[in-house]
């Protein structure tokens, strides 16, 4: 699909603000409106977002129920009462769980982590979670990353005598648990200034409070932050405010010093020399964590995690990323299946979503698939399974529309469900199958704007070439680590021509190398346009054309400025 380019300049006001921003911070107007753009409108905001400090982290006892979380906590530790970490199967779980689990575990040695499975449990805090949690004498269950609709269980738990503080990020009903404590910033009627933690996120506030309480140093906790941006990135969600800090230090804290088990899986995905960024977090190491909930047991995620022999943590990592291969021929199988029925969809041009089932699919890969779709039809997508007379569906969505409120206009025909704006789980009845799917689309069609179903490219800014220069990159390298709220930026070159040089590469000659020049200077600079083989012809041709294009390192010749051209556009105005 011909992908739309979107370029909004920026109004007088905000042109006045980068241009001062420009004059005090000594850097190009170019990223300063950048800046404007993200919303940063002062010298102060900008050296903060540039250089972002712990010592800027919001104090969690801000949190609505942190002090009465501490409290039952340090109680359970006082009476040395068995205390059981729960958290969900994905990264964010595991990862929430992992950081927990560290650091309580210099406090008690009667502690336990316990991960559902996926099959056996399902998603979320089960029944069968809470009577192990009960045989083995647990008084106290910390659960992360879940447990925020569990209703039911926690009061199945209560009756055990088992209390529970939740750790919860998702989007939570008028109803809630009657848990000892609940630590969400999702809430009605939250105190806490930043909505958007990760569960693990959540997870890490709860111990600084403890910390703080106990007067222990936030030295000893900072070590974990590398688990916290692993989960930042995994989990998608938003990279500025609070999330920057965490994930800016997290980063740091993963390239310098991971704990074992996270320099296990380093090494298994061959990044040991390089800078790790929150692109290889989400394209490489989030998947291996994430591998084996989808296609085993969330629990080898966290006993890799919390390992602290490098040699036993190596060969968990090689074990962890044979299941992510074993994930990765599951994902291709049921993508081109996937395909195949949706080209098969009668008047699919005329959908808005798609809803598709297939009961022989395995539920620890429909997400994957989801978003597959979305990605390449883009509109909303929902991936149906099931085992006997339960299904199970993963949605994911398309910028600008919330799939979780397309989720609660069907909640009466589903057992459970929980997500965010862009992706969502639930479970239903097979028989209700039908029905779920027409009220989804009927939703969708009703509520989805036309151009959130077309693939935009936001363009940041314009540039000639001679403004590229190494401090622009090194100023532009600043803006990193790049998330939602925070994408990296593209910038738009108009009216280039081929050096002369530009060719085909790839083992099916699928890329182009290029070597451009604009038609405002001499600058001449190296690009790489992935899978665009197809506009090669015109590009020899010699003729003018438009290009979009994010800045990289050139790994080959250290030192220079390489463009990555996400779009070509020969359908040049002059």
């Amino acid at each position: 699909m011909e992908q739309n380019w979107k370029y909004e300049p920026l109004t007088p006001e905000q042109g006045n603000l980068a241009a001062m921003l420009s004059a005090e911070l000594e850097m190009s107007p170019v990223l300063c409106s950048l800046l404007v753009k993200r919303g940063i409108t002062s010298v102060a905001e900008a050296r903060n977002f540039f250089r972002p400090k712990l010592s800027q982290l919001h104090n969690p006892f801000l949190m609505n129920d942190m002090d009465v979380a501490v409290r039952r906590l340090n109680k359970a530790l006082g009476k040395k009462e068995r205390i059981l970490v729960y958290g969900d199967y994905d990264v964010d779980g595991t990862t929430a769980v992992a950081l927990v689990y560290k650091f309580l575990q210099q406090f008690s040695s009667n502690i336990d982590y316990y991960i559902p499975d996926r099959n056996e449990d399902g998603y979320g805090i089960s029944k069968r979670g809470v009577d192990y949690a009960h045989s083995t004498g647990v008084k106290l269950i910390i659960v992360l990353d879940c447990g925020i609709k569990a209703i039911e269980e926690i009061a199945y738990a209560k009756s055990l005598g088992i209390d529970f503080i939740v750790c919860d990020h998702h989007v939570p009903d008028e109803q809630l648990p009657c848990a000892v404590a609940i630590l969400n910033p999702k809430l009605a009627g939250s105190t806490y200034p930043y909505p958007h933690l990760s569960g693990c996120g959540v997870g890490f506030k709860f111990m600084q409070a403890f910390a703080m309480d106990n007067g222990i140093p936030a030295d000893q906790l900072y070590p974990l932050l590398d688990l916290v941006a692993v989960s930042i990135a995994s989990d998608l969600v938003p990279i500025m405010g609070e999330n920057r800090i965490l994930a800016f230090h997290g980063i740091k804290q993963l390239n310098h010093s991971p704990s074992v088990g996270l320099k296990a899986i380093i090494n298994v995905c061959g990044l040991n020399e390089k800078e790790i960024s929150i692109n290889d977090i989400i394209f490489k190491i989030g998947p291996r964590i994430n591998a084996s909930g989808r296609v085993q047991q969330g629990k080898v995620a966290v006993d890799l995690l919390i390992e602290n022999n490098l040699k036993a943590a190596i060969a968990m990592s090689h074990q962890i990323n044979e299941m992510n291969e074993a994930r990765k021929e599951l994902d291709k199988n049921m993508t081109e299946e996937a395909n195949h029925i949706v080209e098969g969809l009668e008047s699919f041009d005329e959908r808005r979503a798609i809803v598709i089932f297939n009961p022989d699919w395995h539920r620890g890969v429909i997400g994957i698939v989801a978003s597959r779709l979305t990605e390449v039809y883009h509109r909303p997508a929902v991936v149906i399974t099931c085992t006997g007379d339960m299904a199970t569906g993963s949605a994911r969505s398309v910028t600008g529309f919330d799939v979780y409120r397309a989720m609660e206009s069907c909640r009466d025909l589903l057992d459970n469900f929980g997500g965010h704006t862009y992706a969502a789980g639930f479970s239903l009845k097979v028989e209700n199958i039908e029905t779920f799917s027409r009220r989804f689309e009927e939703f969708v069609t009703d509520n989805i704007l036309p151009e959130q179903t077309e693939p935009v490219i936001e363009i940041d800014a314009e540039l000639e070439f001679q403004q590229i220069t190494r401090r622009f990159f090194n100023d532009l390298k600043k803006f990193a680590p790049h998330g939602p709220e925070n994408p990296k930026p593209i910038f738009c070159t108009r009216n280039v021509c081929d050096y002369g040089t530009s060719k085909v590469v790839g083992r099916k000659q699928e890329h182009i190398k290029l070597e451009l020049v604009d038609n405002k200077s001499n600058t001449i600079l190296n690009g790489i346009a992935f899978g665009q083989s197809r506009q090669a012809k015109y590009i020899k041709s010699k003729q003018s054309f438009d290009i979009c294009y994010t800045l990289e390192d050139n790994t080959y010749k250290h030192g220079e400025v390489q463009l990555q051209i996400e779009s070509i556009n020969t359908k040049v105005t002059r």
